[in-house]
C-alpha cells in the first residue's frame, strides 16, 4: 500500500514555532509517497528512489543519531511511536516521489508524515493526526538532531484544499483560514533558489537557542509571553532575534485578519516586512533569497519573502496573474546576470493533507 504527504509553504510566521508563536502554513500539491508493508521479524528495511543509501537493521538499532542521513527521518518516526508505548512491528519502506529536497518546502516533514500514516494504519494504532505529528517532531529532534518546532508536520497532516492553517504553537489550536489566490486573480509563486541547506548543520539550532536564552533572560516561559517593551532588557543579537519573533507574530495576526476580510491582495507589504526581519534581525536569508524577493517586487509582485528555515531554499511571491510571466522572466534574468544557477519557479496551490493512496 502507498501513502503520501505534502510539503508545505509557510505563508507567514517564520522561526516562531519554537517560541510558541503563530504560524500560517498551507499544504502544497507536491508530495512524498511511500510504499510500505509490515515485517514479522522486527527488521526495518528502508530504500529511497530519490536518495542514496539504504538502511537494513533491527528496530532496536534505531535511536538518537542512528541511522544517519535521510533514513533517520522514517526510522525516527518508528522509534518515536515505539518510545510512546505503541506496539509497532518491523517495516519494509520504499520512498518514491518526493517533495523537492532542500528547497525549503519541508521534504523532511513530508517523509515523516507519510511514514507515520503508514505505520499507524499497518499496525492498527488508531492514533489521531496530532499524535502522529508529535511523533514526527520527536523523530526529527531526537533521532535526526534537527531542532524543528512542529509547524511543518502539523501542516502536512492537517492541511485542507483552499485554506491556510492558522496554528497556535502555545496550545496547539488550529483554524482553517480561507486562502485561494486564484479566486483573487493572484498566484503565489515559489522561487526555489536551488541553494540547498541542512537544518541540522547548527545554524537552525543556534537561532532556537538564542530565542530560548532571550526568554530566560526576560523571565518568561517563551517569547510568546513577552511584549515589545520588554526587549529593552536585551542586548545585541538577543534583542534582534527576539524582535523578529515578536513582530512576526504580530504580522501573522494582521495577515489572518486581512484574509478573513477577503483582502488577500493587501497582505503583500506584510510579506515584505517579514523578509526584512528575517534577513536583518534573524539573519537567516541569503544572497539568492534576497535577489529573488527584490527582483520579484521590482517586476510586479505585491510582496515577497523567504520561506522555510532559510540559508537557501525558497522564496515566495504574491503576484497578479497578469504579471506572472514577467516576474518569472525577471527573476531568472536577475539570477543569470548575477552569475547564479537559474531558479525553479512554480505556483503553490493550497492543497489537501496527507492520505493513503491505496
Amino acid at each position: 500500500m502507498r501513502w503520501a504527504a505534502p510539503g508545505r509553504v509557510n505563508l507567514i510566521g517564520e522561526h516562531v514555532d519554537y517560541a510558541q508563536g503563530l504560524c500560517l502554513p498551507f499544504a502544497i500539491a507536491e508530495r512524498t509517497t511511500v510504499e510500505a508493508a509490515l515485517r514479522p521479524d522486527g527488521q526495518l528495511h528502508l530504500r529511497s528512489m530519490a536518495e542514496d543509501g539504504v538502511f537494513d537493521g533491527h528496530l532496536d538499532d534505531v535511536g538518537p543519531g542512528s541511522p544517519e542521513g535521510w533514513a533517520g527521518y522514517p526510522a525516527g518516526v518508528v522509534w518515536a511511536l515505539r518510545e510512546a508505548g505503541h506496539p509497532v512491528g518491523g517495516l519494509d519502506l520504499l520512498v518514491m516521489d518526493t517533495v523537492p529536497l532542500g528547497a525549503g518546502l519541508s521534504s523532511s516533514a513530508a517523509l515523516e508524515c507519510a511514514t507515520a500514516l503508514a505505520v499507524d494504519e499497518l499496525n492498527g494504532l488508531g492514533l489521531d493526526r496530532r499524535e502522529l505529528a508529535a511523533a514526527c517532531v520527536r523523530a526529527e529532534n531526537d533521532v535526526v538532531g534537527a531542532a524543528t518546532g512542529g509547524m511543518d508536520q502539523v501542516a502536512s497532516l492537517l492541511g485542507t484544499e483552499g485554506n491556510a492553517l492558522l496554528l497556535d504553537m502555545r496550545d496547539g489550536a488550529t483554524r482553517q483560514v480561507p486562502f485561494s489566490p486564484a479566486d483573487a486573480g493572484l498566484q503565489l509563486l515559489v522561487i526555489d533558489t536551488r541553494v540547498r541547506h541542512q537544518l541540522a548543520d547548527g545554524q537552525y539550532g543556534e537561532r532556537r537557542a538564542a530565542v530560548e536564552k532571550a526568554a530566560e533572560q526576560l523571565g518568561v516561559a517563551s517569547l510568546r509571553e513577552a511584549g515589545l517593551r520588554d526587549l529593552d532588557r536585551l542586548d545585541g543579537e538577543l534583542y534582534r532575534r527576539a524582535r523578529h519573533v515578536l513582530t512576526e507574530i504580530e504580522r501573522v495576526d494582521e495577515v489572518v485578519r486581512l484574509l478573513d476580510d477577503g483582502r488577500l491582495a493587501d497582505i503583500g507589504p506584510l510579506l515584505d516586512a517579514s523578509h526584512a526581519s528575517l534577513a536583518h534581525d534573524y539573519e537567516v536569508s541569503s544572497r539568492e533569497l534576497d535577489l529573488a524577493c527584490d527582483t520579484a517586487r521590482e517586476s510586479g509582485a505585491l510582496g515577497a519573502r523567504m520561506t522555510g528555515g532559510g540559508f537557501g531554499g525558497s522564496a515566495i511571491a504574491l503576484v497578479p496573474v497578469a504579471r506572472v510571466g514577467a516576474v518569472t522572466r525577471s527573476v531568472r534574468a536577475g539570477f543569470e546576470a548575477a552569475g547564479l544557477r537559474g531558479p525553479d519557479v512554480r505556483a503553490a496551490v493550497p492543497s489537501a493533507g496527507a492520505a493513503r493512496l491505496g
